[in-house]
């Protein structure tokens, strides 16, 4: 049995944990010969399905501001007590489990560096474990970005300590090695593994329909801030948008408030949208492909998890990305919006009824059967996760699965054999250069 642990710092939303758990869940699924340990600082983990042969180690709870500060969550330490703490959790972990393969989510020292002392410590020769660091498409703003990575070492410890880096994204839509600049080296072990295609939710869109009263052929919008931290000024407008209009002109809507909201304010939506007939809602679900297959638009913002469930079920939206701490999901959105595969709503521009607006034009677009299908994720690699679990488990030396795995990585974009030996990583996989202008966020 192979031993694969998987590192996700997790301060903010739910999107690094919901991502690193849906790959551990794919790579057991592709191998029985795996099982994974997932340490992680998420504050909603106990909220998390977990697969056979996957467990989880429970960091102190950070938190993160708005502008990006660090501080203790619930603890009462400092920040520095606090990291001193998740640091030495981070060290012995890695001594006991023993791992043959490291898979860590986005920062390649940790969180405030927290990882830098397992990583120094880990053993040399044929029991060094492989490494292995997991980006997602969109980091944050070019310059943004190259300013960290620079500040904090990062290329550096690609160089020192990892063996590849995979990318849930695809270059066709931002292609990081020339929006970060980096050096060849480190461009040289990245591969574009694609955008992760979600699995199916649990239930049928019928059914969730007839739960929640909506009528035949009545068309139904889903609103959800994913974790829900900094989501509220899109429920109010969302919420005061609906007020505005006549009752009969109100669409059915189910909002998903997320539960990393503030309570206070969380209790002040709920109170506006008990008063409106035509809404339900919910703090929390741990199914949203169900939700969301169930609407005919959704209102979100641009988290990579969201964006890649709308892609998946091809779903209509309105998308009003974060633009604080960082300039991801409005790059995201951007580009996507772009290639014609969903709408965004600058979130300066978040107005009641310029968002109403939005999603009554979205609304007729779904319900418009003549309409040539032209937003479609068709032209995107959706193959994300086969391909991230087909490099792990090559790491590793084992064989996944081809029916777990859905299609064999060979022949698609970027996809090559993984080198089995402590190598610098394979050799730069070349794609066209982008052609986006520059980002207007």
């Amino acid at each position: 049995m192979k031993r694969v642990l998987v590192y996700s710092h997790d301060t903010f939303g739910l999107g690094n944990i919901r991502r690193m758990l849906e790959v551990a869940r794919h790579l057991v699924a592709a191998s029985p010969a795996v099982s994974v340990l997932v340490v992680t600082g998420s504050p909603m983990l106990h909220a998390m399905r977990l697969p056979p042969r996957v467990d989880t180690v429970k960091l102190p709870c950070l938190s993160r501001t708005v502008d990006g500060l660090y501080g203790a969550r619930h603890l009462d330490l400092s920040l520095a007590q606090t990291l001193k703490l998740r640091a030495n959790l981070l060290r012995s972990t890695v001594a006991d489990f023993a791992p043959d393969l490291i898979l860590v989510d986005k920062k390649p020292f940790g969180v405030e560096d927290e990882l830098a002392g397992a990583l120094a410590e880990l053993p040399t020769g044929a029991s060094r474990p492989r490494l292995v660091l997991l980006l997602r498409d969109i980091l944050d703003s070019p310059a943004a970005t190259r300013h960290v990575w620079r500040k904090n070492g990062c290329f550096e410890a690609i160089e020192a300590y990892y063996d590849q880096v995979l990318v849930l994204g695809s270059p066709a839509v931002f292609d990081m090695r020339l929006e970060y600049a980096f050096p060849p080296f480190a461009a040289a072990k990245l591969l574009f593994c694609g955008y992760v295609a979600r699995e199916p939710g649990q239930r049928d869109r019928a059914s969730v329909r007839r739960e929640w009263g909506v009528a035949p052929g009545q068309p139904l919008v889903l609103v959800t801030p994913g974790g829900g931290e900094d989501g509220h000024a899109l429920v109010k407008a969302y919420l005061d948008g609906l007020e505005a209009l006549p009752a009969e002109r109100r669409p059915r809507s189910h909002i998903v408030y997320g539960p990393e909201m503030a309570e206070p304010a969380r209790a002040a939506l709920q109170r506006q949208a008990h008063t409106l007939p035509s809404v339900s809602d919910q703090v929390f679900c741990d199914d949203m492909m169900s939700l969301m297959a169930a609407a005919d638009v959704a209102v979100c913002m641009g988290g990579y998890n969201t964006v890649c469930e709308l892609l998946t079920l091809r779903r209509r939206a309105v998308v009003v990305p974060r633009t604080r701490p960082g300039l991801e999901q409005c790059i995201r959105a951007e580009r996507l919006s772009a290639l014609g595969l969903l709408r965004m709503l600058h979130p300066e521009a978040l107005q009641p009824g310029q968002l109403l607006q939005a999603v009554a034009e979205e609304l007729a677009h779904a319900a418009d059967t003549a309409a040539p299908p032209a937003r479609t994720a068709a032209a995107l690699d959706m193959h994300g996760l086969a391909r991230c679990s087909a490099q792990l488990l090559g790491h590793l030396g084992l064989h996944a699965d081809a029916q777990a795995l859905g299609r064999p990585a060979a022949g698609r974009e970027g996809a090559r054999p993984v080198d089995h030996h402590h190598s610098r990583g394979p050799a730069w996989n070349r794609h066209a250069q982008p052609t986006h202008a520059p980002s207007a966020c």
